[in-house]
């Protein structure tokens, strides 16, 4: 990505380069993902991290990083970097001069007279990392030591060293061969030169730090296996290339299928192309099924809730690919069924399956056929809310949703400190019956133009819409403030100040009549927006946390008590152009403005889950979100639109 800046002088100052972080993901589910100068920072950083099914489809680290040193008229010189405790050794990272995204991550580094450049591909289509090392200048050859750090353990874990491992290798074309633990893949490593050689050295490198880790308060250290070292020769303008691939590949075809990949990457112009990308990331077809990941590189894949609001924008807005938005959601609904018509703990997330819908019809798709094939889905969503049918919510004679379990948060906003819910919200929620109301005017809808004649189900579900529409305004609106409660429980309205109030006029069938909608906006420009998205708590409310740092518990503290969401913003612009009009266009494109500022930090080239409620907003959480990215496609689609009106 050419447009995307780096400060090269600061690339060297680890305070700046250990903050922004390379991903790559492809279609397996695997993912490349590290920092800037290959200084692992976090215990989800790894070469290769893979799916694997048989230890039930989570990612799991197999190569962790690879250690360079180059030999120069006999002197040696270690490219590689990482932390124990405090120290960082070696310290290759004063060697880098240029950092590149586009068209793949490349490090270039130089070291006296020698120019050296190492890049990146992830297959798409495999497991497997290719790592390209180019010798750009130099007086004299050069001989290049690589030496892999292994580590066959959960994405989500740490390793040490244990009697367990084997420590052996099998010899391969090309290379050798590890698999360190039962029931993992092989680890294949091979060089593209005929001529390399491999040492067997073991050894395990002990206490080996985390920084992230460290700072969030989590147990960050462990022990990586290096089994030895590839040694070659280049000359000036040569190249090798390292494969590390759960598969063997003919060594021969290496630097081929290296230059192949590097041909079919995508161009990237601008942002509008990036985003495209990123979205292509986030959708993986592992064993040819088609799901979202919700965030790189530690949210899981298929989530209910996060699949539903993002589909539109990334298959639609991003990829103008509306057979696979049916492909995705059939997946959805097939493995999700529990979820959607029994039990969930987020109790608004089986109704944004008619918001899915909706958009999916404003975007083009022919109604008809979207009720024929999703009708009957959406009825069994609304009729599992119907009394004595789910536990954790049900409807109350009122025709509103009450939702509670004793301690347990049943929304979105669902963190959790030493075991207690910090946002609880038991009761009548406000977006979850703004979602109810809408589902069932939906149905109704579309039941009436493209069902039956003469429907039981419209028969049944007319009054209770009626009654809902009725409740909705006695329940949530304050006769006092005239403003909208967040929830309503046994003591009352809850009158936080949250993002919430904003789907009961976002909504397309809205329980609330228009009149209001301007007041429900200025309340949310007063108070909630920012130039990185949604605040989840006004800052005037003394729960409030600004910032997302410290411990677990404090970051806890923030998550849903003021830091911003950036996927709050498609609701928001779209209400505010409807409201606003024309005039709302400089402030809209004002507010992703910033998103693109932040393309070269955090995850470089990729969109972060959530940002500080306070200035200067600073990136959090994944670092590349399926939300985040698939608003910015939607709001990107919602301005240009508005430019031609």
């Amino acid at each position: 990505m050419a447009f995307l800046k780096f400060n090269k002088n600061e690339l060297v100052n680890l305070a700046y380069s250990l903050k922004r972080e390379i991903i790559c993901a492809n279609k397996t589910g695997a993912y490349s993902n590290t920092s800037i100068v290959g200084c692992n920072t976090r215990r989800y950083h790894g070469l290769l991290a893979v799916t694997l099914d048989r230890f039930g489809g989570d990612h799991y680290v197999l190569l962790s990083a690879l250690d360079e040193s180059i030999i120069v008229r006999g002197k040696r010189f270690n490219l590689g970097i990482h932390c124990y405790g405090d120290i960082y050794e070696p310290r290759g990272h004063k060697y880098v001069v240029d950092f590149a995204e586009d068209p793949m991550p490349s490090i270039t580094c130089k070291v006296g007279e020698v120019l050296f450049r190492k890049s990146l591909i992830l297959a798409p289509d495999k497991d497997q990392v290719l790592v390209k090392y180019e010798l750009l200048e130099s007086p004299a050859p050069v001989t290049l030591l690589v030496k892999p750090f292994l580590a066959f353990r959960s994405a989500h874990a740490l390793t040490s060293q244990n009697d367990q491992a084997n420590t052996s290798y099998q010899e391969v074309p090309g290379g050798v061969s590890f698999r360190m633990y039962p029931n993992f893949p092989d680890l294949n490593l091979q060089l593209s030169d005929s001529k390399a050689e491999w040492k067997y050295l073991p050894c395990w490198n002990n206490r080996i730090t985390y920084s992230d880790e460290y700072r969030r308060g989590f147990d960050c250290t462990e022990d990586l296996f290096t089994p030895g070292v590839f040694s070659m020769k280049l000359s000036q303008g040569g190249s090798v290339v390292l494969s590390a691939a759960t598969v063997e590949i003919n060594p021969t075809q290496i630097k081929r299928q290296f230059n192949s990949y590097q041909s079919k990457l995508p161009e990237v112009t601008g942002y509008r192309d990036q985003l495209r990308c990123c979205a292509d990331w986030l959708i993986t077809r592992h064993n040819g099924v088609a799901m979202i990941n919700a965030g790189l590189s530690w949210l899981k894949t298929g989530l209910l809730r996060e699949t539903l609001i993002a589909l539109p924008g990334l298959t639609l807005h991003g990829l103008s690919n509306p057979a696979l938005f049916e492909e995705i959601l059939d997946n959805l609904i097939a493995a999700e069924q529990e979820r959607l018509t029994v039990r969930t703990t987020q109790v608004e997330s089986p109704l944004y399956m008619a918001v899915t819908l909706q958009q999916y019809i404003d975007w083009g798709a022919d109604p008809s056929k979207v009720w024929k094939k999703y009708g009957a889905t959406i009825k069994m969503i609304l009729d599992s809310y119907l009394p004595g049918r789910r536990k954790e919510v049900a409807m109350h004679p009122n025709g509103l949703l009450w939702a509670q379990v004793d301690g347990v948060a049943l929304s979105w906003m669902n963190a959790y400190v030493g075991g207690r819910a910090l946002t609880e919200r038991a009761g009548y929620q406000i977006e979850t019956n703004a979602f109810w109301y809408n589902a069932i005017c939906f149905a109704l809808d579309m039941e009436s133009r493209y069902g039956l004649k003469n429907s039981a189900f419209n028969s049944r579900w007319a009054p209770v819409c009626e009654m809902v529409r009725a409740s909705f305004k006695d329940v949530f609106i304050d006769p006092a403030s005239g403003r909208l409660a967040d929830y309503v429980d046994a003591s009352g309205r809850n009158m936080d100040t949250r993002p919430n109030q904003l789907y009961a006029i976002w909504v397309k069938y809205s329980p609330l009549d228009e009149e209001m909608f301007p007041e429900v906006l200025r309340i949310i420009d007063n108070e909630l927006v920012t130039s990185r998205g949604i605040r989840t708590l006004s800052p005037r409310d003394p729960k409030y946390k600004g910032v997302y740092e410290g411990s677990q518990i404090e970051r806890d503290l923030a998550y849903h008590q003021g830091c911003t969401r950036p996927f709050l913003l498609e609701p928001y612009i779209e209400m505010s152009f409807k409201v606003k009009g024309p005039s709302f266009l400089k402030r809209a494109e004002w507010l992703i403005e910033g998103f693109w500022a932040d393309l070269s930090k955090h995850g470089v080239g990729a969109f972060s889950e959530l940002y500080d409620g306070d200035p200067p907003h600073e990136p959090h959480g994944v670092i590349s979100s399926a939300l985040s990215t698939a608003a910015l496609l939607a709001v990107s689609d919602m301005i240009e639109n508005n430019k031609e009106a």
